[in-house]
């Protein structure tokens, strides 16, 4: 991305785009009740809450009525079609992972095997966007925490605590592309969720392979071991390599996400806050996920960046476009084309000689 003079004003920005993530899927409901869904009428219940207070992106995930997070696609059925009554206007973007919480006490944290997440790009009615990460790794999301921000969670269980520190994200070249694939032919968006410099340059390559043609929505996501650091280095340091042509949302952990999120408002990026990144306010007290958003608003208003509705933030997105080619969409994002060959390529020559 490049930063030309007055690219700081707010008449040169692309309106805020705020996503929420109000569902929470590694906490238990005891973590934070008052904000914690249980029952499908609490989860469409914070979906209207989250897009009053000027949310226009919904992250979600579901919990079945135990509180143990949904890995069942009719559950993500039933709460996509009353979303689209419920909140017509808001983007609706599908948790990649499905569910990542433990069955059970002790139990690993793990993203669901390949063939079920495949199984995303067939849910009815489609969601906007199913988030995709990109290569596997690490996902340490306990790395980064403190003792305070898990005082009186379930995070301070041993055993919980424990399953989180091994997480790993599954999501190898192959997988990916068939993943990709699927949702394209599915019209669902991917909304790729990149945790460090080289897993973008992947991206890139896929672009020009001709393995996604469209446009380009990126999470960075700083979260945890194995992904980038929550600092302004390792930001601006991936925002150099992010083409001009996409979209870019900071999401980071616990009390980093708001320092993180207030220097994106100021760049022009876009923003994620919600009870599945953070569940404090700066002086410390617990912050729910439609305060997280009010204030969000507020620091937008302060830099006098207007925030995107429902309708700008489909717009902003690309919500329903694809390309027709690898070529569209490279000038579409504004990267570089390719370099065409000057001389035969070497298997011609050894023909030749």
């Amino acid at each position: 991305m490049h930063f030309l003079d007055g690219s700081y004003f707010p008449e040169n920005q692309e309106k805020l785009v705020i996503t929420v993530a109000p569902y929470g899927p590694q906490w238990e409901p005891a973590d934070f009740p008052q904000d914690i869904p249980v029952t499908m009428e609490q989860h469409v219940q914070q979906a209207v809450d989250c897009y009053n207070a000027g949310a226009t992106v919904l992250h979600l995930h579901v919990r079945e009525l135990d509180g143990k997070g949904s890995k069942r696609m009719s559950q993500f059925n039933e709460l996509l079609a009353r979303l689209r009554v419920a909140v017509p206007d808001m983007v609706l973007q599908v948790g990649g992972s499905i569910s990542f919480s433990p069955e059970d006490e002790g139990a690993e944290a793990k993203w669901l095997s390949d063939d079920t997440r495949h199984m995303l790009a067939e849910l009815t009615p489609a969601p906007d966007q199913v988030t995709v990460a990109i290569n596997t790794g690490q996902m340490n999301i306990v790395e980064l925490g403190t003792p305070d921000d898990y005082v009186s969670t379930s995070f301070a269980r041993q055993a919980v605590y424990d399953t989180y520190e091994e997480m790993v994200v599954p999501a190898n070249p192959q997988w990916v592309r068939e993943h990709v694939r699927r949702l394209q032919a599915a019209k669902i968006q991917p909304h790729f969720q990149i945790t460090s410099k080289p897993n973008l340059l992947t991206l890139e390559r896929m672009i020009r392979a001709g393995a996604y043609m469209g446009p380009v929505n990126i999470t960075w996501v700083a979260v945890g071991g194995g992904f980038d650091s929550p600092d302004p280095y390792s930001l601006t340091d991936f925002m150099r390599h992010v083409p001009d042509g996409a979209t870019l949302t900071v999401e980071a952990q616990m009390r980093s996400n708001l320092p993180l999120n207030t220097m994106a408002i100021a760049m022009g990026l876009h923003v994620r806050c919600g009870n599945e990144d953070n569940l404090w306010a700066p002086n410390g007290e617990r912050s729910t996920s439609v305060q997280q958003v009010e204030r969000l608003v507020r620091i937008a208003r302060e830099l006098g960046r207007d925030v995107a509705d429902g309708k700008e933030a489909k717009a902003i997105y690309g919500i329903d476009k694809q390309y027709r080619s690898t070529e569209e969409t490279l000038a579409a994002l504004r990267y570089p084309m390719g370099q065409r060959p000057h001389r035969p390529a070497l298997a011609e020559r050894k023909v030749a000689a």
